[in-house]
């Protein structure tokens, strides 16, 4: 059995949920041979062909310190794979995915305390687990300077695009949108003064993680929604004149594949990790230029984007991971 911590399913953790509920949807078709659970909260949300084990928890420190151990001891997996910590005392063949280093770039993005757990834990886990997966070549070479893993234990596995995002039906595209969680290193007051200076809304969706942020977007005439559900997430890329992203650090980007995918064009940062993902399909630099080249130019944006997003599949991914798994396992 291939044992994979689900515990971020039903928690509203964005990226990361996006990572692990495609994921287990792939992985069996990717390898019949194998057996895959998943440990969660919310064995309602694991897919078909993927066994749910139910593990409830109130405190995440508890839970990796007794109650998921406790259920390793008992099961005795081939192999483990975690996001960014491994459960103390597993000694077993390992796989831990690091989705981005933010917090040690940046340390605003988190309360103290979680900074201080995640810098204590996450390189302890890296340098612990037997393969390590990066979710871009960005957070591969973070995890090579700041941890000193070496480069050949880090496989990098980008994300895939969920069949959601896809072209629709022509909008007016009179608005431009951000998406990601409200939070100063993703600097949504760039995109918001961008969209005024261009003369169009912004709609900003995701998370308010910085709850003092998203009250400044909402007077300063951005329509904040929060988190919405998929489908009205599709249809708001689909009908968005472009993806506004003038983020400072990203390990990944999914919301530029998931417009690109839709047909929206894509105005960035320089970022290297939206730039990975983007490629020519982005536009980058002045945010109020891109926008206005995103509306004369966007038959041609569009075409770029959906070409580029083609390249990121989920059915991609899970073999990419597949793959790893069976190195950690030799």
């Amino acid at each position: 059995m291939i044992l994979i911590d689900a515990d971020v399913l039903g928690r509203n953790r964005t990226g990361e949920e996006t990572y692990v509920a495609n994921l287990l949807r792939a992985l069996p078709a990717a390898a019949p041979d194998l057996a895959f659970a998943a440990v969660t909260r919310h064995p309602e949300l694991v897919p078909a062909g993927v066994e749910p084990l139910a593990l409830p928890a109130r405190l995440q420190e508890a839970r990796m310190a007794w109650a998921l151990p406790r259920l390793l001891r008992r099961l005795r997996p081939q192999l483990v794979h975690t996001q960014h910590a491994l459960p103390l005392g597993w000694d077993g063949p390992s796989v831990v995915t690091l989705h981005d280093l933010h917090f040690e770039r940046d340390p605003s993005v988190m309360s103290l305390a979680d900074r201080v757990t995640f810098r204590a834990v996450v390189p302890r886990s890296a340098r612990r687990a037997t393969r390590v997966i990066a979710v871009s070549e960005r957070t591969r070479a973070d995890a090579v300077e700041l941890y000193g893993l070496p480069p050949e234990k880090i496989a990098v596995v980008p994300h895939g695009v969920d069949p959601a995002f896809h072209p629709g039906e022509a909008g007016a595209h009179d608005y431009l949108l951000f998406v990601g969680a409200v939070q100063a290193r993703k600097d949504p007051l760039a995109a918001l003064a961008a969209a005024q200076e261009a003369g169009l809304p912004l709609v900003v969706v995701g998370p308010a993680k910085d709850g003092g942020l998203a009250r400044r977007l909402a007077e300063g005439g951005a329509d904040v929604r929060g988190l919405v559900e998929k489908e009205e997430l599709a249809r708001l890329y689909r009908g968005a004149a472009a993806l506004v992203l003038p983020s400072r650090y990203e390990g990944f980007g999914l919301p530029v594949l998931e417009a690109m995918a839709s047909g929206t064009p894509v105005v960035l940062s320089g970022d290297a990790a939206l730039r990975e993902v983007a490629g020519e399909a982005g536009v980058y630099g002045d945010l109020v230029f891109g926008i206005r080249r995103a509306l004369v130019e966007r038959d041609e944006l569009a075409r770029a984007g959906l070409e580029r997003a083609r390249l990121f599949t989920w059915q991609a991914a899970a073999a990419a991971t597949v793959a790893v798994y069976r190195e950690a396992l030799r």
